[in-house]
């Protein structure tokens, strides 16, 4: 477990990086390092049994994320894919180098990768554990503040998409939190439509 605490503190230091800030129950943080930190609650919440390979991707998921912006890409969907499918290789590349760096094996970070990647993600226990995790991050910290920036429209195909990516677990989950009014009555729509 050295190695593990080692890597999560590469991890969030590098996090702490981040050029973006938020304030979360009074506290500033780098937006990126209180993202991987959340992330990793719901990896573990969702699995407690989880693997080392999964704990590990779960704090380097989106490690970097702001050094790569979606405003270098094309506006539109395919400008969107692209800058996602390439920003997913960084992030697998950025943590096989730091895990690399304290001697982990092979295995586990080509492991690790593979659940960065989203590999086999309907196939793969972990990877569907991690897309479920990621789906919980969006609808309890950043899902209301999308609200407001969006139409009702968008945001009722933005929460079936959500749906449609987690497995029951996640779902069951997401049931569980806490939303605003605004928030319910839009996921009731979503469900409903669905």
């Amino acid at each position: 477990m050295k190695n593990l605490e080692k890597a999560f503190e590469l991890f969030d230091d590098y996090n702490r990086n981040a050029s973006e800030h938020l304030i979360h129950e009074g506290t500033e943080y780098p937006s990126e390092y209180f993202y991987a930190l959340k992330l990793h609650e719901w990896v573990t919440k969702l699995a407690p049994d989880a693997s080392e390979s999964l704990l590990l991707a779960s704090r380097a998921q989106h490690i970097g994320r702001w050094e790569i912006a979606r405003s270098s890409y094309p506006d539109g969907r395919v400008g969107y894919l692209k800058w996602r499918t390439d920003l997913s290789k960084f992030h697998a590349s950025k943590a096989a180098e730091i895990l690399e760096s304290i001697g982990y094996e092979e295995e586990i970070i080509q492991r690790v990768q593979q659940i960065i990647r989203k590999q086999r993600i309907k196939d793969d226990h972990e990877v569907q554990t991690m897309e479920n995790a990621l789906c919980l991050v969006f609808l309890q910290y950043q899902y209301d503040d999308l609200i407001a920036k969006t139409s009702e429209e968008k945001m009722v195909n933005i929460l079936q998409k959500t749906w449609a990516k987690m497995s029951e677990p996640g779902q069951n989950m997401a049931l569980s939190l806490h939303y605003s009014e605004e928030g319910k009555r839009l996921i009731h729509m979503a469900l409903s439509a669905a």
